[in-house]
């Protein structure tokens, strides 16, 4: 709830600076506009290109709106075919990526890492904690193909490696169910089959409806309805338990049968170095020419593109 309540002032607090911007550069330009004050004028400018960037910040912000967004992320970086040149690919993808976790102020615990063969890694694990965190992260899922003349091969010929990313939210094992008892419906009724002449007249069994879930929970073994009560409460708690856990282990299924959709010559995004120098967004045919500032962790431009496309 802290963690829901910190986003969500953040996002009140970037609303109404921005909503304050837009008067003062109004107010601005409209005397510079009366007084014909160039250098006003080009402080109104100024004020305007901050404003943008402002502005796309926050419109990011607010896509990020599922409920695995705020939560940290599990990151996996694997070589793909190709031998020690995808096994290279696999390593500089790792130091792009902990170069831009480090730029965005993320905490970063590397959990496994496998170096490769001759050179690179096979594949690595890292945990990503920070503010929508998966959120921002999710979009890296896929494959990345690289294109250069191999630093590996003598006759300096040009190869294509490939790796895969796949980013996951961090689910935590805790589920804590805390049951408000105005969505409960219990009913008390006489007890039905063996247990003597006090089960058979007094209305002591207890059965317990969780109204949200449809969740039933009965017990009617005590001669005590308060004591019914108390065990069919334990049993419904146990079965939202069991609900909840259901739900986190379906949801981690869905996420393992998307990497069924990532694919080799299905890449999200190509890096070029030979014959010419681009990166290029597939999804959003998004084309940055300085191939060594995206390696050197400037991912946000892919990121953010993808977020708002």
């Amino acid at each position: 709830m802290l963690k829901e309540r910190t986003i969500l002032s953040n996002l009140l607090e970037s609303c109404q600076s921005i909503s304050d911007d837009i008067e003062e550069a109004d107010l601005l330009l409209e005397m510079a506009q009366e007084e014909s004050d160039k250098e006003s004028e080009q402080e109104v400018a100024a004020l305007v290109a901050a404003l943008e960037k402002k502005i796309k910040k926050f419109s990011v912000a607010i896509t990020l709106n599922h409920e695995d967004d705020s939560r940290d992320a599990l990151v996996t970086i694997n070589a793909g075919a190709g031998g020690t040149d995808s096994q290279d690919w696999a390593e500089i993808l790792f130091r792009m990526y902990t170069r831009w976790i480090d730029k965005k102020g993320y905490k970063l615990q590397i959990i496994d890492y496998q170096p490769g063969d001759e050179a690179g890694l096979k594949g690595a694990t890292l945990r990503v904690a920070g503010e929508n965190c998966y959120g921002f992260m999710k979009v890296e899922s896929g494959v990345h193909r690289l294109v250069r003349i191999s630093p590996f091969n003598s006759n300096g010929k040009r190869h294509t490696s490939f790796a895969s990313v796949f980013v996951y939210p961090e689910i935590k094992d805790e589920i804590v169910i805390d049951i408000d008892e105005s969505e409960l419906r219990i009913d008390v009724y006489r007890a039905s089959g063996a247990g003597g002449q006090h089960v058979n007249k007094t209305s002591s069994a207890v059965r317990i409806t969780h109204l949200p879930t449809g969740v039933v929970a009965q017990c009617q073994q005590e001669s005590s309805q308060h004591r019914n009560k108390e065990i069919a409460y334990k049993v419904l708690k146990s079965r939202l338990y069991q609900l909840e856990k259901d739900k986190q282990n379906q949801k981690m299924q869905n996420l393992h049968d998307g990497k069924d959709d990532i694919a080799w010559g299905s890449q999200i995004r190509s890096y070029v170095l030979h014959p010419y120098r681009m990166v290029k967004d597939h999804r959003i045919d998004l084309e940055i020419g300085d191939v060594d500032r995206v390696l050197d962790g400037d991912l946000d431009p892919f990121i953010e593109g993808v977020l708002l496309s």
